[in-house]
């Protein structure tokens, strides 16, 4: 990934900060006022999504750090630990929902439902929709695994500010207040699997997941004419850089030239069919006909 890439996605972040800082503010003091405790949960749920947003905002600091003789491969997992420390964050706040949801549910308080904070909850979920779509949208754009899990995080707080607006609506219909303590439950799942989601996507690209289909790779290959046969395909990366290596069998007379040549035509191919950059490691092997190796 480019420099280029890196300056936009730290604008991204920057814009989806405030708006997330913005939504939380507004959540948490609606749900004081009327003493809600799932609105007030998913304030601070939103709270995680502009916290979530500056430990990203440091993480690509770090990932857009140039080549240097301690990093020969670059920053870039910098941005997918930033993503993991999302998941870890998400998790412990989930946690703490629930906690306190257990405690509500001993002693549970009847919300203040009004006009005003059911249009206010109708505001911030405008805002976290368009948050979400636009975040995930440039993250595939950009091939950012930072924005793409970001954007994750906050499509879930989307359901459950849904969830919320259904037990303000619910109260206000005359069912009992401990159906408010239930749906902050409701908030706690949602949250957990934001973080599975994140811990998932990231944590692949630090223990070297493949990130291509072998198949896909070896019918790339077996499209030049001077390839014989190609395996042990292996391959590993993130979204944005794909680092594959091969056993390449091409004729043994082939010359060290043509051999060169043909590796940088199969790498340039492999960038335009997997739509992404590419760096290939190719071990050149001789092939022989069966009928040759049985003289």
């Amino acid at each position: 990934m480019n420099n280029i890439n890196f300056n936009k996605i730290k604008k991204i972040l920057w814009i989806i900060l405030f708006a997330n800082l913005f939504v939380a503010v507004l959540k948490i003091i609606l749900g004081y006022l009327i003493k809600s405790s799932s609105l007030t949960a998913d304030g601070f749920h939103s709270l995680t999504d502009g916290s979530s947003n500056i430990v990203g905002l440091v993480g690509i600091q770090f990932a857009s750090k140039p080549v240097d003789a301690e990093h020969p491969y670059g920053h870039s997992k910098f941005e997918t630990l930033a993503g993991l420390f999302i998941a870890v964050m998400l998790f412990v706040l989930g946690l703490k929902i629930i906690s306190s949801a257990f405690a509500n549910l001993m002693h549970p308080m009847t919300p203040t439902v009004s006009f005003a904070s059911i249009s206010a909850l109708l505001i911030t979920l405008a805002i976290n929709i368009f948050v979400s779509t636009y975040e995930y949208r440039q993250g595939k754009k950009l091939n950012s695994i930072l924005l793409v899990s970001d954007s994750l995080h906050t499509k879930s707080d989307i359901f459950i500010s849904l969830g919320v607006l259904v037990t303000l609506i619910c109260i206000k219909l005359g069912f009992p207040p401990i159906i408010d303590p239930l749906a902050s439950l409701v908030v706690s799942i949602f949250v957990i699997h934001g973080a599975y989601e994140i811990f998932t996507e990231t944590s692949g690209v630090l223990v070297d997941q493949a990130v291509v289909s072998t198949e896909e790779v070896q019918s790339i290959i077996m499209s030049f004419p001077q390839v014989k046969n190609v395996h042990k395909i292996r391959s590993r990366g993130c979204n944005h850089s794909v680092y594959i290596d091969l056993h390449l069998l091409v004729e043994p007379l082939m010359s060290i030239e043509s051999s060169h040549i043909l590796m940088h035509e199969i790498e340039e191919k492999l960038c335009l069919g997997l739509e992404r950059s590419v760096q290939a490691y190719i071990h050149l092997e001789p092939f022989y006909e069966e009928s040759k190796l049985l003289r």
